[in-house]
């Protein structure tokens, strides 16, 4: 990873009525234009997302999405949608004055560079995605019905059981209804965040991560990326259909792409990336031994290595 650099540039951007998004830009000023498109949904950035980028080459945009990290207001989930998103993005590009830029994005934040780069083509260079989640039914059964409580069932009962015995046919509703913006319990509201948070920190790293998931035993900490991800699992991303991104692939097989993918991520499975390449073999699959956290040795390595080779098409 490359050493931490301090933004030249950042604040709040007004995207909505509702909305300011976060965004700050470091590295080279004159360098390659680079956006990080984080997580969850509902992730935010941190400072270490810098570090995947050379900041002599780079100029590096890091924004937190809607109601995340540090855009205001937190945890909200109206007015926010993939196509706000998107169209965030966008406002974000225009606001830097920056004609096209590289767009990095993993996990969740591969399905929003997807949606990105097929509705603005013209806009992305390359695109770098990391641990693919294409918004499909039997990505959402994976966390939250049956795969990854197969492999980690110690941790399971804890996500599950927070659930009254007669909803969990459906922990994401039930979920939504514990989190909703109007409970008039806000303990009950936080303990819920915190549970969908852990749970999730237990499936993202190939060993287990106490730390990690201590994170989220503060339900405030936890609460915009439960509620805002299960906003969006609850309606499936916005997509018109399972299969929209791999239909669009059309759209972006001119653009350089490199695939990153844990072999052992037991948050986004595999699979995923093997579908996004056989719908789109222009682009480069690299697969390696480990799960879906970023920081991995393996995928970090993978990251740079990726940011490096396109940093000489600057």
């Amino acid at each position: 990873m490359y050493q931490i650099q301090e933004p030249y540039q950042s604040g709040h951007l007004a995207v909505s009525p509702i909305h300011q998004i976060y965004y700050e830009v470091s590295g080279n000023p004159q360098g390659k234009p680079v956006i990080f498109l984080h997580g969850g949904p509902g992730g935010g950035c941190s400072p270490l997302h810098r570090g995947f980028f050379n900041p002599e080459r780079y100029q590096i945009v890091l924004i937190d999405q809607r109601g995340a990290g540090r855009s205001l207001p937190y945890a909200c989930i109206e007015e926010n949608t993939t196509w706000d998103l998107v169209d965030d993005i966008e406002r974000i590009r225009e606001f830097l004055g920056i004609e096209q830029w590289l767009v990095f994005g993993g996990s969740w934040g591969s399905t929003l560079a997807l949606a990105y780069a097929q509705t603005y083509p013209h806009r992305v260079t390359e695109l770098i995605l990391r641990g693919i989640f294409l918004g499909r039914q039997q990505e959402y059964d994976w966390i939250c019905r049956f795969g990854a409580n197969a492999v980690f069932p110690e941790y399971w009962p804890e996500f599950q059981d927070f659930v009254p015995e007669g909803q969990r046919h459906d922990l994401v509703a039930a979920y939504r209804h514990l989190m909703r913006p109007d409970n008039p319990n806000r303990e009950e509201m936080l303990a819920a965040a915190s549970a969908w948070a852990k749970w999730e920190s237990h499936i993202i790293h190939l060993a287990h991560n106490q730390e990690a998931v201590d994170e989220y035993n503060d339900g405030e900490a936890a609460l915009a990326i439960a509620r805002i991800e299960n906003h969006y699992f609850t309606h499936r991303c916005w997509l018109d259909n399972e299969r929209a991104l791999l239909q669009n692939m059309d759209k972006i097989r001119h653009i350089p792409t490199i695939i990153v993918q844990g072999r052992y991520d037991m948050c986004t499975p595999v699979q995923a990336a093997f579908d996004l390449k056989q719908a789109f073999p222009e682009a480069e699959l690299r697969i390696v031994q480990a799960g879906h956290s970023a920081f991995e040795p393996a995928i970090a390595q993978a990251l740079l290595d990726a940011t490096e080779q396109f940093s000489e098409s600057a």
